[in-house]
């Protein structure tokens, strides 16, 4: 009998139906007819509203046509609550002299040769920095006017601290370019980095994960991701010519901090490499969109979820993860430190040693003292009942 697959499917930050299969003509000529089935290039299956009226029609429709219909997926699956919607402040408007401190703040950003990523990022915390100075000339700002900054538009609207770092940063240098009289850019607050320990995918996982991502194009960014240890911006912007299979490099160009770098092209990618390009026939990037330009970041973390979902991964897994697993596995199969900062492109080795702290190599050989008491007792205790830790206690 054939057999369609329901499942939910998280696409454009909305849930939707999957309905997934292997190929059939009727099964295709059947979906195509219902105005409620649309087709995901970037899933690649069917899919329709998450909607109960469309969950029943598709049901009905199916069996109809004496199709099996699983939808177990979808039994288990509960839409989440939709959080209220906060009102968004109006977009400022500033005057011509404001426009014109925002334009030469840029042109000194990039005097200083800072990325077009940082610029962007530094530009938009500057711009809520002036509608915060509203039209008090900077040459009576004072330093209590920036820490009311952080603290009503920064800090109260609970960004992460990295986040808060980078605002601190746009901050210092906008008053390096408008220099006051009453402000020291070095007594700025700039809080302490967060130590957070990144998440990490064990080996299994990450072979699991591959497995079930059944697109080949997914597939190959995920592995690649991984295999290569690559940023998601430095994947997106992977150009073919970078890829050297014979000498089994790849090039990865003006990345972080304005570093070329060479890493490994796995020989276990070989195979998958070469059944993607020719299955896709990508012309210029790696990873290449519907109109042929860089693909999109947002879809890599869409079909990474659920690939996650069907691998039964409960983490919170992004693309950096497989960065984070990369370096860590690297460390438990005992590359050096120093390789793997290398290969990361990472400027500080202090960068790289967080991977120390969750790599397992020499921490699982440590022994709980529990064991070790346990043990000592056995060898001294012929009553082995008497230490059966999962045995009734005698009070």
């Amino acid at each position: 009998m054939k057999k369609v697959t329901l499942a939910p499917l998280l696409l454009k930050d909305e849930w939707q139906i999957a309905i997934k299969f292997e190929f059939e003509e009727e099964i295709r000529s059947l979906l195509k007819k219902e105005k409620i089935v649309k087709w995901s290039v970037t899933h690649g299956c069917y899919y329709c509203a998450y909607t109960q009226p469309n969950r029943n029609l598709l049901y009905t429709r199916l069996r109809a046509n004496h199709i099996f219909v699983d939808y177990t997926a979808l039994q288990y699956f509960s839409l989440p609550q939709k959080q209220e919607v906060t009102k968004k402040r109006p977009a400022p408007q500033f005057t011509r002299s404001q426009r014109k401190v925002l334009h030469e703040y840029v042109a000194y950003l990039r005097g200083q040769r800072l990325s077009e990523s940082s610029v962007r990022t530094y530009y938009n915390f500057v711009l809520k920095l002036v509608d915060f100075i509203g039209e008090k000339p900077f040459a009576e700002l004072t330093s209590r006017d920036v820490e009311l900054f952080v603290e009503q538009r920064i800090a109260a609207e609970n960004y992460a601290i990295s986040t808060h770092r980078q605002c601190i940063s746009a901050v210092k240098h906008f008053f390096e370019l408008y220099k006051c009289a009453d402000i020291e850019t070095k007594d700025i607050f700039r809080p302490q980095k967060s130590r957070f320990l990144p998440t990490v995918l064990s080996k299994e996982e990450v072979i699991k994960l591959l497995q079930v991502t059944r697109n080949l194009k997914h597939r190959a960014i995920l592995a690649m991701l991984y295999s290569a240890g690559l940023r998601i911006g430095e994947l997106l912007e992977l150009k073919l010519s970078q890829i050297d299979v014979l000498r089994r490099q790849i090039v990865i160009k003006n990345s972080k901090g304005r570093k070329d770098r060479v890493v490994v092209l796995a020989e276990s990618m070989l195979p998958l490499l070469n059944n993607y390009l020719s299955t896709y026939f990508p012309h210029i990037y790696f990873a290449e969109g519907q109109g042929g330009g860089p693909y999109s970041a947002q879809s890599v973390r869409a079909f990474l979820q659920e690939s996650c979902r069907r691998a039964g991964i409960k983490k919170k897994v992004t693309p950096h993860t497989l960065r984070h697993s990369y370096a860590t596995h690297m460390l438990e199969n005992g590359i050096d430190i120093r390789y793997i900062q290398e290969l990361l492109g990472h400027s500080k080795p202090e960068t790289t040693m967080i991977y120390t702290h969750v790599s397992r190599k020499d921490i699982m050989k440590i022994e709980s003292p529990l064991d070790v008491t346990v043990k000592e007792l056995l060898n001294s205790d012929k009553n082995t009942e008497n230490l059966l830790l999962s045995g009734k206690i005698n009070r």
